[in-house]
């Protein structure tokens, strides 16, 4: 079934889909007059629908049944990644999404070797959050995960003071999740190092605000692995994945 986002709330029983959804529909999917599709609103409303007409830049649908999306994490998660090389963030945001990510903020610690400018960040940011929208479709989210720009390590360890959880995965070890989540947070963020790992000192930061340091078992995994571990530990942890 075809999956996607609208940019508003639906009150009618048809719709216009328009822009890349609408050349992704007739062009790429070639779908057909009677073909349904799935339209999810900014308000979480999933919108099965038909296809009443295509044309060359607009796809008209009718709607046949609204309900609230049962797709999302009990828990938010936000995930705090320090900047990879090359372009494994690319894989680390797709999967991420896939597993239930809220929402993605890259950050540069220490240790990171990639350390992109202004111009090129903001590049990286637009091409990020359209791999964040292309694997929500996918894996038929109820909402599109932010991509934040991306920040200094001390300002990510501020940002954590709105998780109702912190947890900084560390390579030198710690407590294991499961002792961690003693009971499901409304909100969970997660560290993950770049290849090189974290300082002590950002740990220590990390500590004072609250956080936890956790390990992820006596293997060292690679920064692209890492998260995607974290992550589905944490859904198995609080049920998401029943």
């Amino acid at each position: 079934m075809a999956w996607f986002f609208t940019d508003e709330n639906i009150s009618k029983d048809n719709y216009i889909i328009t822009g890349e959804n609408a050349k992704h529909i007739s062009k790429v999917l070639r779908m057909n007059k009677g073909e349904e599709v799935t339209l999810v609103t900014p308000d979480r409303t999933e919108c099965t629908c038909f296809i009443d007409s295509i044309s060359a830049d607009s796809v008209v649908v009718k709607i046949a049944e609204k309900k609230p999306c049962q797709n999302e994490p009990n828990v938010e998660v936000t995930l705090y990644q320090a900047l990879p090389k090359s372009d494994k963030m690319d894989f680390i945001i797709q999967k991420c999404v896939e597993l239930g990510v809220t929402r993605i903020v890259p950050v540069v610690s220490a240790r990171c070797i990639s350390r992109p400018d202004a111009k090129s960040l903001a590049k990286k940011q637009i091409r990020w959050q359209k791999i964040a929208l292309q694997a929500a479709m996918q894996s038929r989210r109820g909402t599109v995960p932010q991509v934040c720009e991306c920040v200094a390590f001390s300002k990510a360890s501020e940002l954590t003071k709105e998780n109702d959880k912190t947890i900084i995965f560390y390579e030198m070890g710690g407590e294991s999740v499961k002792d961690i989540l003693t009971e499901t947070p409304k909100s969970i963020g997660i560290f993950i190092g770049s290849e090189g790992g974290f300082e002590q000192s950002e740990v220590d930061e990390i500590i004072a605000n609250g956080g936890k340091p956790a390990t992820l078992g006596k293997r060292i995994l690679r920064c692209e692995t890492a998260p995607l571990a974290a992550l589905s530990i944490i859904m198995y942890q609080t049920g998401n994945f029943n």
